[in-house]
């Protein structure tokens, strides 16, 4: 029996912005930095999938601080997804609610921003569903935290006190970051993971959340409602 559900969230709970919002988020990080014209290729660099090497790169192209930049390009990200979420171009994904009927703590861990989680959380007046949340801290340092390392995902397990959750997601690194924690994990197939092979396997696949509820080991509430047991830890996010 699984004592908690942690999930990924974008990609898994909400849909995925267009990528180009992040360049835009991106051009603008660079602009208030006073870097009017930047190298095209180092603005790739510092959309998606950043390492602290692009960091230093891309930093020591334009004489920035390393990081001054990935702080600014961080919340420039933030705040371009939070007006998003306002707008209604990101949004959770229709099956959202089947997660209510998960009868065990819940949590999130995810490589997307703190403040960005936090917005979505409330924007969904879904914040009272999970006993944690994490996001990255806008610094360099959450950069070696993220998936696929465990960092986050051990950190929500101890603020949970659980042991043997369920960790749900739809990327490599989610699969990879629950193995390395030492826990089981569900793939996530979306629509645009329609023909993406997982690496390393995971315990399960399913193609939405609704499929969560029955797998076996997964607590549900047969009345369709949480029991108290269920708010485990302390019900804030990090």
């Amino acid at each position: 029996m699984y004592d908690s559900v942690i999930f990924d969230h974008d990609g898994v709970l909400t849909t995925l912005v267009d990528i180009s919002l992040l360049h835009d988020a991106t051009w603008a990080a660079f602009d208030e930095l006073g870097v009017v014209d930047p190298d095209p290729e180092h603005v790739r660099q510092m959309v998606i999938h950043v390492t602290p090497d692009d960091v230093h790169t891309v930093a020591d192209a334009y004489d920035l601080d390393p990081e001054t930049l990935f702080r600014v390009r961080d919340e420039k990200s933030s705040a371009y997804q939070c007006d998003a979420i306002a707008d209604g171009l990101k949004a959770p994904y229709d099956d959202f609610d089947a997660i209510r009927r998960i009868d065990a703590p819940m949590g999130i861990v995810s490589s997307n921003q703190q403040a960005t989680i936090d917005y979505v959380l409330d924007h969904l007046d879904a914040t009272e569903l999970f006993g944690t949340a994490y996001g990255r801290e806008p610094s360099m340092t959450s950069l070696h935290r993220k998936k696929p390392e465990p960092y986050y995902l051990e950190q929500a397990m101890s603020d949970l006190g659980v042991e043997s959750p369920l960790f749900v997601g739809d990327s490599d690194v989610d699969i990879a970051a629950a193995h390395a924690a030492g826990v089981d994990s569900a793939f996530i197939r979306r629509d645009h993971r329609a023909d993406h092979t997982p690496s390393p396997d995971p315990t399960h696949e399913v193609s939405g959340l609704d499929d969560l509820l029955a797998i076996d080991g997964v607590p549900v509430a047969t009345d369709g409602g949480r029991t108290d047991s269920s708010s485990a830890g302390d019900g804030v996010t990090r």
